[in-house]
C-alpha cells in the first residue's frame, strides 16, 4: 500500500490517464480512484489541496469552476495532435521494424490519456508489411552520434537483399568510414561518411548497417570548407543516387509543378518557360537525374546535358524493345 506522501504522484498520474478535455472527474470519483488504484483513503480537503500543489508545479488542471464538469489536466508534454502525427510517421516508416515501431508509439501514447491511446489505435489498424528486417536502426544512431561527437571512425557490414529477400552482407570485409553527418533524404535516414582511401563523400542507408562497431582509430577533422560540402552533396543527391553532381535542365509541365517543389524544396529556382512549362535547373548526380526523368516521363523532358539527353533516349528504346 502507498504512503499518503506519495497522493500528488498517485493524482497525477490518473489524471494524465484518465482524464481529457472530454472526460473530465469529479471530485467524488477521483477520491474513489485514488483509493481503488493505491489503497489511500482522502477526504475532499485533501484532494484539493493536492490539486494545488500540482498546479504549483506547473501542471494546468481544469476543475468545475472553469467547465462545469469536473477535473482533467489540461497540459501534457504532446498535444493529442502532435502525437498522432508522429505516431503515424513512425508507423509509416519503413526503416523504422515492426517491434521497434510498436515500442515507440507505445512510449508515445503513453503521454495521452487512455482516451488518446485508444483513438490511435481505432485510426490505425492495417499492418505496415514493407517494415524493415532489420533491429538496430537506433542503435547505430546512438553509436554514429558517439562517434561523430569523438571524432573516431567506424566499422561495419553493409546489407542488402538477396532473392530470397534476406538481408546479407554486400561484401565479406567490413567498411571502415569516418562518419560526418546523419541526414534524412527520401524518406530514409543516411549517414554522410569520408574515409581515407577516396577523396569525397558517401552515403550509407542506416538501417541497412549490421555489425557497427567503434574503433580507436581516429576521424580527421574535417575542415570548414568540407562541412559546407557535406551538406550540399546531402542536399544534391537526388533519390540519394551516388555520384559526381552535374548541373541539369528539365523542362515541365505545369501540371507537375507540387511534386518538383516537394523532390527539390521550396528554395529551388524555377525559370519562367511559356504557358504550359517552366524550366527547372538543378544540381544534382547524373544517375538522380536519369530517374526522375524516368518517373515523370510524361511531364519532364531533360534537355540538358546533352549527353544525358542521349542516355535517356536510350533508355526509352530498350523499355520499347521490351514491351514490344
Amino acid at each position: 500500500m502507498a504512503e499518503k506522501k506519495h497522493t500528488p504522484f498517485i493524482l497525477l498520474r490518473i489524471l494524465q490517464d484518465e482524464t481529457d478535455e472530454n472526460h473530465p472527474l469529479s471530485a467524488s470519483r477521483l477520491i474513489d480512484r485514488i483509493f481503488e488504484t493505491s489503497g489511500i483513503m482522502i477526504e475532499r480537503r485533501t484532494l484539493y489541496s493536492n490539486i494545488e500543489i500540482l498546479r504549483q508545479a506547473g501542471y494546468e488542471i481544469s476543475d468545475q469552476r472553469d467547465n462545469g464538469k469536473g477535473y482533467y489536466i489540461c497540459s501534457r508534454q504532446f498535444e493529442k495532435g502532435e502525437v498522432l502525427l508522429l505516431c503515424n510517421a513512425v508507423h509509416a516508416s519503413h526503416f523504422i521494424n515492426q517491434t521497434q515501431s510498436r515500442d515507440l508509439i507505445d512510449k508515445l501514447l503513453a503521454t495521452q490519456s487512455r482516451y488518446g491511446r485508444q483513438e490511435f489505435r481505432d485510426s490505425v489498424y492495417i499492418p505496415n508489411k514493407k517494415k524493415t528486417q532489420s533491429r538496430t536502426l537506433f542503435y547505430n544512431i546512438e553509436l554514429i552520434s558517439e562517434a561523430i561527437r569523438d571524432s573516431r571512425s567506424i566499422s561495419f557490414t553493409y546489407m542488402h537483399y538477396n532473392k530470397n529477400k534476406k538481408l546479407v552482407a554486400r561484401r565479406n570485409e567490413p567498411y571502415v568510414l569516418e562518419p560526418r553527418y546523419i541526414v534524412y533524404s527520401d524518406s530514409r535516414p543516411y549517414l554522410i561518411a569520408t574515409n581515407t582511401k577516396h577523396p569525397g563523400f558517401s552515403h550509407w542507408r542506416l538501417d541497412k548497417i549490421s555489425g557497427l562497431t567503434l574503433l580507436d582509430e581516429p576521424a580527421r577533422k574535417l575542415p570548414r570548407e568540407k562541412k559546407l560540402e557535406a551538406y550540399e552533396y546531402a542536399g544534391n543527391k537526388l533519390f540519394m543516387f551516388a555520384g559526381e553532381n552535374i548541373w541539369v535542365t528539365f523542362r515541365c509541365q505545369n501540371r507537375i509543378m507540387d511534386q518538383m517543389i516537394d523532390i527539390f524544396g521550396p528554395e529551388v529556382k524555377i525559370l519562367p518557360g511559356d504557358d504550359d512549362f517552366f524550366i527547372l535547373r538543378v544540381l544534382t548526380s547524373r544517375a538522380g537525374a536519369l530517374f526522375l526523368a524516368q518517373q515523370f516521363l510524361d511531364a519532364v523532358e531533360l534537355t540538358d546535358p546533352a549527353a544525358v539527353k542521349e542516355e535517356v533516349k536510350e533508355y526509352l528504346k530498350k523499355a520499347l524493345e521490351i514491351y514490344q
